[in-house]
């Protein structure tokens, strides 16, 4: 099944929050989490601008499996799922079995996706990678079953933190914006 194909089984059955994984012929993924109308949620290179663009390129020619990220700062980024940027050979599945904790209620995950949403990040292979955001928008807590020697469905805790502030972060604010202006719009001036 080509590329296209791929995509096209994935958008007719995925649901929000399902964990996308596209499996490098390497033998390791990149991951994602499927928002809706054929959307994904996922680590992105952070600065398209035609000087990075150009240094991307060359270093998927010498490196094509992880090119990005030599790169090393990333940006969660909403984009139709066949546009994101996978080398030729790779296998794009629902995730959602790989790892054994219960989803988050979509009511739960939304906020999460939503406040990490264009967010830059420094990219690190073993505390804050793709996988780590995909499982902590999907179950609230980021888990890499991708590290070699290390325990599966183990909590990073480091990557757990950095994006629990982020979201907690973004609560605090929109709370202090919504009482605002129920404060004003409450009054009568």
């Amino acid at each position: 099944m080509d590329f296209q194909e791929q995509v096209e089984e994935i958008t007719s059955t995925a649901k929000f929050g399902d964990l996308i994984e596209f499996a490098y012929p390497i033998g390791y993924s990149h991951w994602g989490v499927y928002d809706e109308d054929g959307y994904v949620f996922h680590f992105a290179v952070a600065d398209e601008r035609q000087l990075m663009s150009n240094i991307r390129t060359y270093l998927q020619k010498i490196f094509p499996v992880c090119g990005d990220l030599l790169l090393g700062m990333t940006k969660i980024r909403r984009v139709p799922l066949g546009e994101v940027n996978v080398p030729k050979g790779v296998r794009i599945s629902i995730g959602n079995s790989r790892h054994t904790f219960t989803p988050s209620a979509p009511e739960h995950m939304r906020p999460r996706c939503d406040a990490l949403l264009d967010q830059d990040f420094q990219y690190k292979l073993f505390t804050l990678n793709c996988e780590h955001f995909a499982t902590f928008v999907r179950y609230g807590k980021a888990v890499c079953n991708q590290i070699p020697a290390r325990p599966k469905d183990k909590e990073c805790e480091v990557a757990t933190a950095v994006f629990k502030n982020v979201v907690s972060a973004k609560a605090t604010a929109q709370d202090a914006l919504n009482f605002t202006s129920d404060f004003f719009n409450a009054r009568v001036w």
